[in-house]
């Protein structure tokens, strides 16, 4: 199906989040940090922008400091990570994303990101925003997005079949990781129509919730 901006419904039994970009708005505090990461190792800002974000940290050094060791990648990641759990300045939550979350209360969903716990955690805080009971976070999985993992255990943790599960992601990378996991994705903002989602929403308010027949539920785009 193409990516289309027209009103679309879409019918799943489980759906999968992620966060930043998609229910939190971390833009600034993201172009803060990574900025002054690529300062510190002599890179041009815009290009270490345009390969950041859906992606763990150390997987963005793999791509950008392609022969640096990747324990110090790790060890790099460790350092960010706490730096953007420290900084929640001028995080939001991306328009309708309370409603959206409200609405999704006792049906199954989960959190698939590819920050860790801690900072999901400060970041859905800062925006007032409830943490899923379900989330798939950094430490869950061995291979980040734009590998399928975090989704397909997102699917797995719900009990639910990939091809009946809806994503939400706003990155190239998640979208990647979506579409490689056999799911329906919905690409959030308007960046997100460059990556091939099946369906694009300006943000959260133009997505509406409701619980069909034996528990499937019905979401109308647009």
């Amino acid at each position: 199906m193409p990516a289309t901006a027209a009103p679309t419904v879409l019918t799943a039994r489980a759906l999968l989040l992620d966060m930043d970009g998609t229910l939190v708005d971390s833009h600034a505090v993201v172009e803060r940090i990574w900025r002054r990461w690529a300062e510190r190792h002599g890179l041009d800002g815009d290009e270490v922008m345009s390969v950041v974000h859906g992606r763990q940290g150390h997987a963005s050094m793999a791509v950008l400091l392609p022969d640096r060791p990747h324990r110090q990648n790790l060890a790099d990641n460790a350092r960010m990570l706490a730096e953007e759990t420290a900084d929640t300045d001028g995080v939001t939550e991306v328009p309708g994303a309370g409603a959206f979350l409200a609405a999704l209360r006792g049906l199954p969903h989960a959190l698939v990101t590819s920050a860790d716990l801690a900072l999901a955690t400060a970041r859905m805080d800062a925006a007032g925003l409830p943490l899923p009971a379900v989330r798939v976070t950094a430490e869950s999985v061995d291979a980040s997005k734009p590998d399928p993992e975090g989704f397909l255990k997102g699917a797995a943790a719900l009990g639910v079949d990939p091809a009946d599960c809806v994503v939400f992601e706003d990155s190239g990378a998640g979208i990647a990781a979506g579409r490689s996991a056999g799911m329906r994705v919905v690409g959030v903002g308007a960046g997100a129509a460059a990556h091939g989602p099946d369906v694009v929403v300006r943000d959260l308010t133009q997505v509406a919730v409701e619980v069909v027949g034996d528990g499937a539920v019905r979401l109308r785009l647009g």
